[in-house]
């Protein structure tokens, strides 16, 4: 738990996964990002599936849900999944349960950052949390339902569509709540949303996949699942330094190692400096 004014946070796991090297690197050289994460056997580089949970003192806020239960052994075998521990156990330790969640938000509808939106209760595919309200982009919803040839399997309807009648849907940047707030930053898909945290001058932002560990806080170290690259070029050159100055705490989707961060220029390069204490 980290304290954020008057907010606690709390970074929770749902488990990891692997996905292949260059997907998550993009043209950047395998000898280079091995340095950084090694691959296993299949090419494959071992990732966190970070939540974080904001408690305003009055609100229960959940920001992104996981990969979630959903998937066939295959698609657990391909995607690596281990569940070392879920979202659910993880908000169970803090006594919660799913229906003291009182507001989620996706920064995008990618299987792994929504997953657990959803649970399946008798054959069916229903909310998990049902008195919660759910944030998106109208945009990303609405390339969800009707993706690309090219990123379609990034998207499994049953995992968000469910709990449509709970969803707001979001048309730019837009305050949540006092103290939570989303910010639009293109590349990784069109509508994708960072999330700030903000409570008496402190400040923290979570990532989403713009920067989703913290090898990718180097502008060109961009994932090839991004279908608008040099949006995420522009997005990250305008919103690191931002973080930087304003000593915000970073925190990144898919980092298994170093989920929260603090970053700072250094001879022209973005770099994180503090491995914060949870």
């Amino acid at each position: 738990m980290v304290k954020l004014g008057k907010f606690e946070l709390h970074v929770l796991s749902d488990g990891t996964f692997a996905l292949d090297g260059g997907q998550m690197f993009g043209v950047v050289p395998k000898p280079l990002w091995e340095r950084k994460l090694a691959a296993d056997a299949r090419n494959r580089v071992r990732l966190g599936l970070n939540c974080v949970l904001v408690r305003t003192g009055e609100r229960n806020v959940l920001i992104e849900t996981g990969i979630g239960d959903k998937f066939e052994p295959k698609y657990t075998d391909i995607y690596g999944i281990e569940k070392t521990t879920t979202l659910l156990a993880e908000l169970g330790k803090l006594g919660l349960g799913t229906v003291d969640i009182d507001i989620v938000i996706n920064t995008h509808l990618h299987f792994d950052h929504c997953g657990w939106n959803t649970r399946r209760e008798d054959g069916q595919h229903v909310p998990t949390f049902p008195r919660a309200r759910y944030f998106v982009q109208q945009g990303e919803w609405e390339h969800a339902l009707h993706p690309t040839e090219r990123d379609a399997a990034s998207y499994v309807t049953e995992f968000f569509r469910p709990a449509e009648a709970q969803t707001e849907f979001l048309e730019g940047n837009c305050e949540i709540l006092p103290g939570i707030r989303v910010e639009v930053t293109p590349g990784h898909t069109r509508d994708m949303q960072c999330v700030w945290i903000e409570s008496e001058g402190e400040r923290a932002c979570f990532l989403g996949d713009l920067v989703p560990t913290e090898a990718h806080l180097a502008l060109p170290w961009i994932m090839a699942f991004d279908l608008y690259p040099m949006d995420t070029l522009a997005s990250k050159r305008r919103l690191l330094p931002q973080l930087a100055e304003l000593d915000a705490l970073v925190i990144f989707s898919h980092d298994a190692r170093t989920p929260l961060t603090k970053v700072r220029e250094e001879g022209g390069r973005m770099v994180a400096v503090t491995e914060v204490e949870m």
